[in-house]
């Protein structure tokens, strides 16, 4: 089995920082990419961040010059430094992980969530 834990959400006011932080653990024998996704109320989810294992980063256009994706590959954990943040930016964030298992299988994880909330 694979885990991905997420934690670092809360609750900031406009223009505020948080940072989140998702590991991943159990099974794995090759992480490809992690990322960050995020669902608002009423929408669907979408791409924040991803960061693949070559060191290729990709941002969504709401975030970028923002938000920046970093990863501690030998802990298998990548965190999500957010800054100027903005009431839109509310949702629950999910961390992804494409990775290949000890059975040799590549699939998606996704870790629970965590709830950000901004304020105006």
């Amino acid at each position: 089995q694979v885990q991905l834990v997420e934690s670092g959400g809360g609750l900031v006011q406009a223009g505020g920082s948080l940072r989140l932080s998702c590991a991943a653990s159990g099974s794995i024998f090759r992480i490809n990419a992690m990322g960050w996704y995020r669902q608002a109320p009423g929408k669907q989810r979408e791409l924040v961040a991803s960061d693949t294992r070559g060191g290729s980063t990709n941002y969504a256009d709401s975030v970028k010059g923002r938000f920046t994706i970093s990863r501690d590959n030998g802990k298998n954990t990548v965190f999500l430094q957010m800054t100027g943040l903005k009431p839109e930016d509310t949702a629950v964030y999910y961390c992804n992980a494409k990775l290949v298992n000890t059975n040799f299988l590549t699939g998606d994880y996704w870790g629970k969530g965590t709830l950000v909330t901004v304020s105006s």
